[in-house]
C-alpha cells in the first residue's frame, strides 16, 4: 500500500477470547491482515479457524479481547456503541451467514431490498428500481412482492446478498455467501459480488471454506487457528505468512514431507531456509489423525424394508393470489440402512420435501407414510408425539441453546424425546461427529459449522429410523464435509436407519446410495449402487 493511503482495512495482532464457564475458548490469536483500498480479499479457512470471528470484529459487531482494528481510517475500539452502528450503516454492506436474520419477515423482498436506501434518505422510486435491478440480477425479480419466510432457503440467501450491496457501501462483508446454493447460483452470486465492489471501487473482505470464492478475488490468505497463515494471488504461488514472533504454520503437505516428526531443525542454505525432521515422531496414540473412513464402515446392508414413502405427493403454496406448486405429483420410497441425497436447484422443493416427511407440513395431494402410519390422519400433537419417537431433522438453522453447553444440547433433545437422557450417549454421539474435546463449550462460543455438527449428534443419539438432513455441510469445510458425509453414510449402513439429505454437495452425492433430482414434474430416483 501506498504510504499516506489509508487501508480500508487494518487488523493488528489480534486477539478475540470468549470466557465460559467450563473454560475460554481463543478465536483469533494474534491475527493481523490488512486489505487495501479497492481490494478484494478472500478469506479462506475450516470451521472453527476464526473467520466469522474476524467479519465480526471488522463489522463492529464484536469487541477485540487485545489488539487493533481500524475500519476506513476510523478506530472502532474508541468508538461507542451507538457510534458504531451508525458508521457501520454508513459505510458497511454486512452479510451474515444467517441470511435470515438480515430479513424481515413483514417486508416483501423488494422492501428488504430497498430498506437501507431508504434509511439513508433514498426516494422511493429510486429504491424500487435499484431493488428490481438486483432481484433481477439474481433471478428472483418475479418474487419481489413475496414474503421471506415463502422462499426457500437459498432463495432468501440471494435476497439478502441483494440487501447488503443495495446501498453500494464502501466496504464489503461478506460470511459464507453461498453455503446453501447450487453451483450455479452460487456462480452468480460470486460474480455479483465482485462487480457490485468493482462498480462503486469498494474494497470486501469475503470469509468463506469455498475455494471457488477465489474466482473474484485480488488476494486470497489463508486463515488457520486464529492467524492469517498464507496468501496468494489467484493463480500465482501461495506463500507462508510469518507473523510476530516468527510463527509459522506448517500446511498440511508440508507437515506430511517432514515425515510425522514433531520437533524440526532450520539451516540457512543460501538464500533457502530449510527445515528437517529430528528425532522420532508422533505415534498413534499421541495425536495422529485416524485413517479416512470407508464409506459405509462395514458390510454394505442392500435395500431393507421400506421407512417412509410418498404416495402422489403434491405441495402448493399461496402466492400472488393464486398457487405455487412445488412438488408434484412424488412418489418416492426410503429403505432402511441407505442414504438418499435429494438434489435440484435453490427453490426445487428439497426443503418442503423434508418437511413433509417429518410432518412439518400437510401435503396439498397424496399422503406421506412413516414406518407403515399415515401422517395424514394424524392431528398435529399426533404427529408432534410421531416425529419424538419416529424421526430425527437437522434443519438448516441448527437451533441450539446458545448458553447450553454442545453436551448440554444433546442431552436436552433426549430427555424431551423420551423423558430419560444418557450422559455417555451424548459424549459418543459428539465424539461421533469430531466434538468430543469440546461438549463442555457453550454453543454460543462454537463456530457455525461445528454448531452445524452437534445438531447432526443431536440426532445421531436420538436413535430413530429415519434421519432428515437439510444442507448439512453449507458452512463446513471439505476436510470436515467429508467426515460428515461418510458419518451418515456409515449412520445408515451400520445402525439400518433411512437417512434423507438434502444437498447439492458433490461429495454427498457421491456417497449417496441413490440420488432424488427434484425437477418439474415427478422427479426419478437415479440408483448408484
Amino acid at each position: 500500500m501506498d504510504a499516506g493511503v489509508t487501508a480500508a482495512v487494518e487488523v493488528l495482532d489480534a486477539f478475540r477470547i470468549f470466557d465460559s464457564e467450563a473454560r475460554a475458548s481463543v478465536a483469533l490469536q494474534g491475527l493481523s491482515l490488512v486489505v487495501e483500498p479497492g481490494e478484494i480479499v478472500v478469506a479462506l479457512g475450516p470451521s472453527g479457524s476464526g473467520k466469522t470471528t474476524l467479519l465480526k470484529v471488522v463489522a463492529g459487531l464484536e469487541r477485540l479481547s487485545a489488539g487493533r482494528v481500524s475500519v476506513l481510517g476510523t478506530d472502532l475500539e474508541r468508538l461507542a456503541p451507538k457510534a458504531v452502528a451508525a458508521f457501520r450503516a454508513d459505510n458497511v454492506g454486512f452479510l451474515d451467514q444467517h441470511y435470515s436474520r438480515a430479513l424481515s419477515p413483514d417486508l416483501t423482498c423488494g422492501q428488504n431490498v430497498a430498506l437501507q436506501l431508504g434509511l439513508l434518505g433514498n426516494g422511493s422510486a429510486e429504491a424500487s428500481r435499484v431493488a428490481d435491478e438486483l432481484l433481477d440480477r439474481v433471478g428472483l425479480l418475479d418474487r419481489r412482492g413475496d414474503r421471506p419466510q415463502d422462499l426457500s432457503g437459498g432463495e432468501q440467501q440471494r435476497i439478502a446478498v441483494c440487501a447488503a450491496v443495495a446501498h453500494r457501501p464502501r466496504l464489503l462483508l461478506v460470511d459464507e455467501p453461498v453455503g446453501e446454493l447450487d453451483a450455479m447460483n452460487a456462480a452468480t452470486i460470486y460474480a455479483l459480488l465482485g462487480e457490485v465492489a468493482r462498480d462503486v471501487g469498494a474494497s470486501a473482505l469475503i470469509v468463506s471454506h469455498d475455494d471457488d470464492a477465489a474466482s473474484i478475488a485480488d488476494r486470497v490468505v489463508r486463515i488457520r487457528d486464529g492467524r492469517v497463515t498464507e496468501q496468494a494471488e489467484p493463480g500465482g504461488l501461495s506463500a507462508l505468512v510469518v507473523s510476530r514472533g516468527g510463527w509459522v504454520r506448517l500446511p498440511a503437505d508440508g507437515r506430511d514431507d517432514t515425515g510425522g516428526g514433531h520437533l524440526l531443525s532450520v539451516e540457512r542454505r543460501g538464500q533457502d531456509v530449510v527445515l528437517s525432521p529430528v528425532g522420532i515422531g508422533r505415534s498413534a496414540a499421541d495425536g495422529a489423525r485416524p485413517a479416512a473412513l470407508s464409506k459405509d464402515g462395514g458390510a454394505r446392508v442392500e435395500r431393507g424394508p421400506t421407512v417412509a414413502r410418498l404416495d402422489g405427493v403434491s405441495k402448493a403454496y399461496p402466492a400472488g393470489g393464486g398457487e405455487r406448486m412445488v412438488l408434484s405429483d412424488l412418489t418416492l420410497t426410503f429403505e432402511e440402512g441407505r442414504m438418499a441425497a435429494v438434489v435440484g436447484r435453490s427453490g426445487s422443493g428439497k426443503t418442503t420435501m423434508l418437511h413433509l416427511l417429518a410432518g412439518l407440513e400437510r401435503p396439498t395431494a397424496g399422503d406421506v407414510v412413516v414406518k407403515g402410519e399415515s401422517l395424514a390422519a394424524k392431528s398435529r400433537p399426533e404427529l408432534a408425539a410421531f416425529r419424538r419417537r419416529a424421526t430425527a431433522l437437522v434443519a438448516q438453522e441448527p437451533g441450539l441453546v446458545p448458553h447450553l453447553s454442545a453436551h448440554e444440547n444433546v442431552l436436552l433433545t433426549l430427555s424431551v424425546r423420551d423423558g430419560e437422557a444418557s450422559a455417555s450417549q451424548a459424549t459418543a454421539a459428539l465424539e461421533e461427529v469430531g466434538l468430543g474435546e469440546k461438549g463442555d463449550q457453550p454453543a454460543s462460543s462454537l463456530s457455525a459449522g461445528e454448531r452445524q455438527r452437534v445438531a447432526i449428534a443431536r440426532a445421531i443419539a436420538a436413535d430413530v429410523k429415519l434421519l432428515l438432513v437439510d444442507e448439512p455441510t453449507g458452512r463446513l469445510d471439505e476436510e470436515n464435509g467429508r467426515a460428515v458425509g461418510h458419518l451418515l453414510a456409515r449412520t445408515a449402513s451400520q445402525r439400518g436407519i433411512a437417512v434423507v439429505c438434502a444437498t447439492h454437495d458433490p461429495v454427498l452425492i457421491e456417497l449417496a446410495d441413490e440420488v432424488v433430482d427434484l425437477v418439474p414434474g415427478q422427479p426419478q430416483p437415479c440408483d448408484l449402487t
